[in-house]
């Protein structure tokens, strides 16, 4: 039986993996092919975990956000374009989503107007970016929804 770690500042795959109770051993049973050595050194940042490896502990871990947490913080791209998505109730989600359709839905002839000539001008420009703002929000409000999805129905 492996021994409860005293470290103080642990991260993210360690702290999901002690919430299951699991040790490094078994973790690694679950996840097959990814050694209790290599855990162990993922959970001290002594090596790189690979994307592939984040799958597959979001997959045994039965949590999906540790792959957006993986691509909004650790991977050079995913930090550039990836908006780190928090879990939240569904309720919240949803009241989210709907104010954000009401207000692009005061905003849609704006954007037609802007776009039609398919050149955004300066006095156009404040408005455009604003739209693109609320845009933003919708698309993190649907990846939302989604890990809900994906930690309540599909387990």
């Amino acid at each position: 039986m492996g021994r409860k770690s005293v470290k103080t500042k642990k991260n993210i795959y360690q702290e999901l993996r002690e919430s299951l109770d699991l040790t490094r051993e078994k973790a690694s049973d679950l996840l097959e092919f990814i050694s209790d050595d290599r855990i162990e050194k993922i959970e001290n940042d002594k090596t790189s975990i690979r994307p592939e490896e984040v799958l597959k502990m979001a997959e045994v871990y039965h949590k999906p956000e540790l792959a957006n947490y993986y691509c909004s913080h650790e991977c050079p791209i995913g930090k550039k374009y990836v908006p780190e998505v928090k879990e939240k109730e569904l309720s919240q989600i949803t009241l989210e989503m709907l104010a954000i359709l009401n207000s692009l839905d005061l905003q849609k002839n704006r954007l037609i107007e802007i776009t039609v000539d398919g050149q955004i001008s300066d006095d156009e420009h404040k408005d455009f970016v604003e739209i693109k703002r609320q845009l933003d929000e919708m698309s993190k409000t649907i990846a939302s929804l989604s890990m809900w999805v994906d930690t309540k129905l599909k387990r």
